[in-house]
């Protein structure tokens, strides 16, 4: 049973990243078509609306709330949760899933300004805050999968490089979309 229960957990990690990864660029896209002229303005933003809320209640929220409720069971209730010891990297991991709930939230927040007609973030913005999600995904893993093998010093190297490859690559492409218009 408990196999099933980690399946399941991991299955619903990925369709919450899913709609985390999406999410964002549906809020770009919402934001970008402030740009166009009327009526595609209005089109498009019904459209993206509707998209939003799809993603958002749909398959997001159900996703991050089933995640927890799995990821809870697989911890507590595992076969070897009577010899359950919190690992330092248990503790980190737990602190990023903290963190990344936060993030949930803020992008629960913007949905609801742009659906009651509120962009108060750029694009750009949008798309630096795209990419928290990708950070949050590759610590996790590297931190359930390495565990305890992984030197602190150079994890957080890695993480930091890793950012900064991250913003590097927002900042080009921003300059090539620049160069295209």
């Amino acid at each position: 049973m408990y196999l099933y229960l980690k399946a399941l957990h991991i299955i619903f990690i990925v369709t919450w990243f899913a709609g985390l990864f999406y999410m964002p660029r549906l809020l770009i896209y919402n934001t970008e078509a402030g740009e166009q002229p009327s009526p595609a303005r209005e089109i498009l933003r019904k459209q993206f609306s509707v998209m939003l809320k799809r993603l958002w209640y749909g398959i997001t929220w159900p996703s991050a709330i089933i995640t927890l409720i799995m990821g809870l069971w697989v911890m507590f209730y595992g076969p070897w949760a009577s010899t359950f010891k919190m690992h330092t990297w248990l503790h980190i991991k737990l602190l990023f899933v903290l963190l990344l709930y936060v993030y949930h939230h803020t992008l629960h927040f913007i949905l609801k300004q742009q659906l009651r007609g509120e962009f108060k973030y750029t694009s750009q913005q949008l798309r630096i805050w795209n990419e928290v999600a990708t950070i949050f995904l590759v610590a996790i893993v590297m931190l359930v999968t390495v565990k305890q093998n992984m030197s602190a010093i150079w994890g957080i190297l890695g993480l930091v490089g890793f950012v900064v490859l991250l913003m590097s690559a927002i900042k080009i492409y921003k300059i090539v979309r620049q160069k295209r218009a």
